[in-house]
This record gives C-alpha cells, structure tokens and sequence, in this order.
C-alpha cells in the first residue's frame, strides 16, 4: 500500500526484455539505507518487489502482465521514474490509499504553463473515465493528484512547483503515456451497489432522500 506521495526521482540504469519479462535496474537520487530484498516499492505507480540491491541502485523483476498494462515497457536507460516506498503503520498519509495496481494508461494531450502551476490535460480510456470525479484523486505516475475538471476522455489536473520538480513530471510532454491509478474507494462502492441491486432484485434503494439522509 502507497500513498502517491512520491520520495525521489529514480533514474534507469538499464532495462533488460528476457522473453515477455524484463528486468529493471534504477539508481537511487538520494540514499536509501534500510532498503531490504523483497521489499515493495512503487515504480512510476507500479507495485514492484526489490530483487537485487546494489550501491545506490537496487532491481526488480517485470512480469508479461505489469508490461502491457502500464508504461514500464517503454522506459529505456536515463529516463526519470517516480519512487515510493510502501506505507508504514503509523506514518501521515498526505495523499490517498493508492495499491500500485495500474488500472490503464493515459496520454498526455496538453501541457500549459500557467503562473507558477502547470495545467496537465491527460485522455484516457473509459474503464479510467467511468471512476472519475471532479475533486476526486487520481494516482498518476503513482503520484496522488487531485482532478480539478474532467469531461467525458479526459482530465485535467493543476501541477504546484514542488510536485513537478519533485516527480518525473518536470520531464513529461505533450504525447508521452502515463500510468492511472482510480481510487479505490469508488470501485468498491460501485461493486457494493451492483451487489446491493442484484439482492434486491434490480431495484436499488438508494434516492435522493437515503443519500440527503446520510449526509450527501
């Protein structure tokens, strides 16, 4: 579990394909001492398990799966990835609950500087759309963002300064693909009505007086 608060910005080492896998190598920005084998740590969003550790990088396994349902097949050596590391009991969780399980890509369709903020425009696929709110969060990259406006294909998010140079946002365009993450809270609400419908026979019983009734 993550909280799309990113740490440092890692760099690729290499990106080795073996058959329909690939093994990844990152050099750390900044140390990381008490890194352990088989620890989870997200990668541009991406749940991954530490198999090797070096000095000032460590490595992970990409499965067939992880690559086709996320960017980390187009990264290739010098590119900037994002990194966390998984949430400890205890600690603020300054973003949102955020798994590490991409649930599709999108593509950035504008990015606008405006002030000191920069306005990130991001089209993506329906199974993304049909989970997003306006003011709802969204992991991107596996960074915790806030939607200011969305429509039917796309969203729009306002980046601050720290998040963009703090995140492989500073080197993101127009065109490049990044990974979406919905918040989790709105899929399991959608199952629990689906469910809650099929019980009652279709009929659902909530209305505008039950959600009045419970505060919405």
């Amino acid at each position: 579990m993550f909280t799309g608060i990113i740490e440092q910005a890692g760099k690729i080492k290499s990106f080795l394909k073996r058959g329909n896998q690939a093994k990844i190598t990152i050099e750390f920005h900044q140390s990381v001492s008490d890194l352990t084998l088989g620890e989870s740590i997200a990668v541009n969003g991406v749940c991954l398990t530490v198999v090797k550790i070096g000095n000032g990088y460590f490595a992970a396994d990409i499965s067939e799966e992880t690559l086709d349902r996320t960017n980390l097949g187009e990264l290739k050596p010098t590119d900037k990835v994002n990194l966390e590391r998984s949430l400890k009991i205890g600690e603020r969780l300054g973003g949102h609950f955020v798994s590490g399980h991409i649930d599709g890509v999108g593509r950035i369709s504008k990015k606008i500087k405006k002030g000191e903020e920069t306005i990130l425009t991001i089209k993506a696929p329906e199974k993304i759309m049909k989970y997003v709110v306006e003011k709802g969060s969204i992991a991107v990259d596996g960074i915790s963002l806030t939607i200011a406006s969305c429509d039917e294909k796309s969203i729009t998010i306002s980046i601050i300064p720290h998040t963009e140079v703090c995140t492989n946002l500073k080197w993101k365009k127009s065109g490049d693909v990044v990974n979406l993450e919905n918040d989790m809270i709105g899929k399991y609400i959608e199952k629990f009505v689906n469910l809650k419908n099929r019980n009652n026979g279709g009929k659902s019983k909530i209305s505008k007086e039950f959600l009045a009734a419970h505060g919405f």
